[in-house]
């Protein structure tokens, strides 16, 4: 009886969870424009979508931003991770807390951190500074899935390869680079999703000549959700579904 109750319960939670989403991806199909009923299969709304040059400008955007802050947030903090494990030098402690600061800190504290930055000193609000601020709160998801693959790292293979007369970067290329290509693709897939569905930092760095899908549709929704909305929704759920799938499964490689 009681195991009977705790599946119950559990199924409970998942349909609380998921059921708002099963009921936006089925109106994404529905011919009805409220989605009040269902009406009929339809691709319409994805054909509209296609055709709605404002929103797929703001796609691109947000794609090209993820790309470039996912992949630098991956070079920079694969390169963090290493100084933090490899070498001792001052305010090596201090850095590593500023990584947990900056990964703990409420998204609005950011926000109002990253924009005081930008007036401060003078930069102009759009591509640049959206990229900026999206690189740092990327960085520390990137050092510390590095990094927690570097402590079960065997350092021998290290000492071997400068045994063999290679030096700093024929070592990190050869040995230390192929061993840690799944967390470092692991963690470039989680920047990804991570800058792609950002909305408190962008709205608050980005300037109105650089507009992103987040805060397009969040605009959009304050006037009603339109099926295009939810198209939009369904896709990129489907981008953070198939990002955390294969994150998942480069982390179990990587545990293997």
């Amino acid at each position: 009886m009681m195991r009977i109750f705790k599946i119950f319960l559990v199924a409970l939670v998942f349909i609380y969870l998921y059921a708002p989403i099963v009921v936006l991806v089925v109106n994404s199909f529905n011919q009805s424009k409220y989605g009040y009923k269902w009406t009929g299969f339809s691709w319409k709304w994805y054909e509209k979508l296609l055709a709605n040059d404002t929103l797929l400008t703001a796609f691109s955007h947000s794609v090209t931003i993820a790309f470039l802050a996912a992949t630098a947030a991956a070079l920079i903090g694969t390169l963090m991770a290493l100084a933090i494990y490899r070498y001792r030098f001052r305010l090596k402690q201090a850095a590593s807390s500023a990584l947990f600061v900056v990964m703990m800190s409420p998204d609005i504290v950011l926000a109002i951190t990253f924009l005081v930055l930008f007036v401060a000193l003078g930069i102009q609000l759009g591509f640049w500074t959206l990229l900026l601020a999206h690189i740092t709160f990327c960085l520390p998801f990137v050092v510390i899935t590095v990094y927690a693959q570097l402590k079960g790292f065997d350092n021998h293979l290290i000492e071997a390869a400068q045994d063999l007369g290679a030096g700093e970067w024929l070592t990190f290329r050869t040995v230390l680079l192929p061993l840690l290509l799944p967390s470092v693709m692991a963690s470039w897939l989680l920047s990804f999703t991570l800058s792609l569905d950002d909305v408190i930092i962008s709205s608050f760095v980005t300037g109105p000549d650089y507009d992103v899908l987040p805060i397009r549709v969040f605009s959009m929704v304050k006037v009603g959700v339109s099926p295009e909305v939810n198209v939009l929704a369904t896709l990129l759920l489907a981008i953070s579904v198939i990002s955390l799938i294969i994150f998942s499964l480069l982390v179990r490689r990587k545990v293997t």
